[in-house]
């Protein structure tokens, strides 16, 4: 796996018409599905009148979780051409709806395969791509006295900080590159009176 991916910073919109069909296309940054059953609900509630609210999303720094919705028009020529413009572009942390007002004249599998390709590139043409690092949960344990050690190498390898209890004997969870991985744990664990260890199953 990478220790970089590609989302979209913010949310961003395109459209494109065909023989009278209207397809409106939504692009938004979300990270898990929970936040794409809540854009989906929103959509269909504000665009209530349109025909089709069709869809494709994908999540994870492993790019592995991913869903398409043809939502009613022929089997592959909505989701499909949706997901395939967040895999040319590699993003991830990404979902896209478009939403289709019905113009009377059939565009066949061909122009609606078309139709819903351009309506989703456009949105995401106008959306600013960002890297991000691929991180991973570190808890670090150590006493009172070596404080400002610690501290010093949060800075230095700038780890988020999750949580922290300052005590007679300190914990905090912090937030690690997982390029810097190793090499963040040797440096903990040269200090005195410092444990560090990756908290499994628990990657950002």
């Amino acid at each position: 796996m990478n220790d970089l991916y590609k989302t979209i910073a913010s949310s961003s919109e395109g459209q494109f018409r065909d023989k009278g069909s209207r397809f409106l296309a939504f692009a938004y940054h979300v990270e898990t599905e929970e936040e794409t059953r809540e854009i989906l609900v929103e959509i269909r509630k504000r665009y209530h009148d349109a025909r089709h609210h069709c869809f494709a999303w994908r999540l994870g720094p492993e790019m592995n979780l991913f869903r398409v919705n043809d939502d009613g028009e022929p089997s592959g020529s909505a989701g499909k051409p949706i997901l395939g413009q967040l895999r040319s572009r590699e993003l991830t942390d990404t979902m896209v709806v478009v939403v289709r007002y019905f113009g009377g004249t059939l565009l066949g599998v061909g122009g609606l395969i078309n139709a819903y390709r351009t309506a989703a590139s456009e949105a995401l043409d106008r959306a600013t791509i960002i890297e991000k690092r691929v991180e991973t949960l570190l808890q670090i344990e150590f006493g009172y006295q070596v404080m400002n050690q610690v501290m010093k190498l949060v800075k230095e390898y700038e780890l988020g900080m999750a949580t922290q209890q300052f005590d007679t004997r300190c914990k905090m969870t912090v937030r690690a590159w997982i390029r810097d991985l190793q090499a963040i744990m040797d440096r903990f664990e040269r200090i005195g009176n410092c444990r560090v260890a990756r908290m499994e199953n628990e990657k950002l």
